[in-house]
């Protein structure tokens, strides 16, 4: 690794970590909030089918246990399990696991650190157990030196965003002191978010995390049909301990075991392996040259939606025009002013989920790790272990490809990466455990599809400045196409201030986190430098 002038600036960093190791200290899980009674709740909702009243746990027998709980959960009367809920306490987990398992479905809420805000000080890093000897020695190794670019990459950023935020803020008309000091945190933070591509998919976080009962069960039946099951399987184990402490009946009465690899379909039908890189680039080809493009759509989408809007109202009087922009004119729909995302629950504005659009993405493991938190928007994401190839395969933030000293800087970082990947395969490592040392960067390909009504709230969201640039450039893409097929349903789509103009305050909902740029007098064309 080459040392840059500067790269432990102490104004950034309290001390090296060079050499520090990695710390692990394995998955901690606890559980925060729960039920009192989560199986017995899980009786009672049943029984109340059936009665004339709302039954009450207190109420339920040890014959209901028994019988109604296994009657229940063996035929598929699963929604009795939903009513539960636990809240979960998770730190010491990998990125990885987060982005392949914990978020790769709908049906869960949390609330996870940031790695755009917090900055890495140690080397946190999630370190397979069945590592042992020199695997587990260069494994730590290559991490460590993650952190050291990361580090490094972070100070080499610093001055280059502070320029252009300096510039953006016309730093040099202003007299105030304090907003200066403001410039320089906001520059730190555009460093970070923006070196952290660099850090290991392996890396710690910590959440709070939100399942019903239903959910839960679904975790241990499926834990090991992911990339990393083996830390998959072990949190899962751990969570479901919890919640035997409080229950034990919740998983002993009823329940499908964790399904074993040999039960596994993916395993089966596509053993771990290095990716087809042809078909990785035929797949970057048929992009051209976006982040995302719209490859389906119902032709028909603007007229269905206009119908679905005609009869919810009960207006056939409504022209196309005027029925769309009852559900999308913020200045005749005032449900597109709240903050609050109250459209699944607007009969009127539920007309959108008639329009249905398909996306094939790329994106980097850290982008869509943010695109994936809009749930109701699916995607297809891959299995790493069977798609990465031989070749560093990775996503270049702008920020750091214009600037030759960080593009070298990291480019030296993921050649590493790569490198300590295939060491690892070399000395008989898993690839799902080989993965961990691929960067944040490593590239995702995948197909993403939604209906209007959710990619609204995503786009609204996603085009706001203070958006991860990656995710603000492919929501960027989608509205381009999906105005070039469909332009009366996307007269109104935009951020905030842009929706809000004119009808609502604050036009800007970010509050002190304001961009700085009026987008909303010229959105959609709108150029963005940082």
């Amino acid at each position: 690794m080459t040392t840059h002038p500067g790269a432990h600036d102490s104004r950034l960093w309290s001390r090296s970590q060079t050499g520090a190791g990695v710390v692990d200290g394995g998955p901690q899980v606890r559980l925060r909030n729960w039920f009192e009674r989560p199986y017995d709740d899980a009786i009672a909702a049943a029984r109340t089918c059936y009665s004339p009243r709302v039954i009450d746990a207190h109420e339920v027998t040890d014959r209901q246990r028994r019988n109604i709980g296994p009657l229940t959960f063996q035929g598929g009367h699963h929604t009795v399990y939903q009513h539960a809920t636990f809240e979960f306490s998770l730190s010491g987990i990998s990125r990885q696991l987060v982005w392949c398992f914990l978020h790769a479905f709908p049906f869960y809420n949390t609330e996870q650190q940031s790695q755009r805000y917090v900055r890495l000080d140690e080397a946190c890093a999630h370190v397979p157990p069945a590592l042992h000897g020199a695997a587990r020695a260069y494994y730590q190794d290559a991490v460590t030196q993650a952190w050291d670019s990361y580090r490094e990459l972070t100070t080499r950023l610093v001055p280059v965003t502070r320029g252009i935020l300096h510039d953006l803020w016309h730093l040099d008309r202003r007299k105030n002191e304090a907003f200066g000091k403001n410039v320089a945190k906001e520059a730190e933070k555009k460093a970070i978010e923006t070196a952290r591509y660099v850090i290991p998919i392996a890396c710690h976080t910590a959440m709070v995390y939100t399942v019903s009962g239903l959910v839960l069960h679904r975790l241990r039946r499926m834990a090991g049909a992911c990339d990393v099951p083996d830390e998959a399987r072990d949190v899962v184990e751990r969570m479901l301990a919890e919640v035997e402490r409080v229950d034990p009946a919740f998983f002993s009465e009823v329940g499908d075991p964790a399904l074993p690899d040999d039960a596994i379909l993916e395993n089966e039908l596509a053993p771990a392996g290095m990716g087809d890189a042809a078909a990785l680039a035929a797949f970057d080809a048929s992009l051209e040259g976006r982040s995302a493009r719209l490859v389906d759509w119902g032709a028909r989408a603007p007229r269905v939606v206009a119908d679905a809007v005609r009869g919810v109202l009960g207006r056939a009087d409504l022209t196309d025009a005027d029925a769309l922009a009852l559900a999308l004119d913020p200045a005749k729909n005032p449900y597109r002013l709240e903050t609050l995302n109250v459209s699944t629950h607007a009969p009127l504005m539920r007309a959108l989920d008639h329009a249905h659009y398909t996306f094939r993405k790329k994106l980097s493991h850290s982008a869509d790790s943010q695109d994936q938190r809009h749930r109701m928007v699916a995607g297809s994401r891959p299995l790493l272990s069977r798609n990465v190839p031989a070749a560093v395969d990775v996503i270049e933030p702008a920020l750091i490809r214009d600037d030759p000293a960080c593009h070298a800087l990291f480019t030296e970082a993921v050649e590493a990466a790569w490198d300590a990947r295939a060491r690892l395969l070399g000395l008989g490592v898993s690839p799902q455990h080989a993965l961990y040392v691929l960067p944040n960067a490593v590239a995702v390909r995948f197909e993403e599809s939604g209906s209007l009504l959710h990619l609204l709230h995503k786009w609204t969201m996603r085009t706001c400045l203070n958006a991860q640039r990656e995710i603000w450039d492919a929501s960027m893409d989608e509205i381009e196409q999906v105005r070039a097929v469909h332009p009366e349903l996307m007269h109104h789509v935009g951020p905030p201030c842009f929706v809000r103009d004119g009808l609502a305050r604050p036009r800007c909902t970010e509050g002190t986190h304001f961009c700085g740029v009026p987008v909303w007098r010229t959105f959609p064309d709108i150029q963005r430098r940082i």
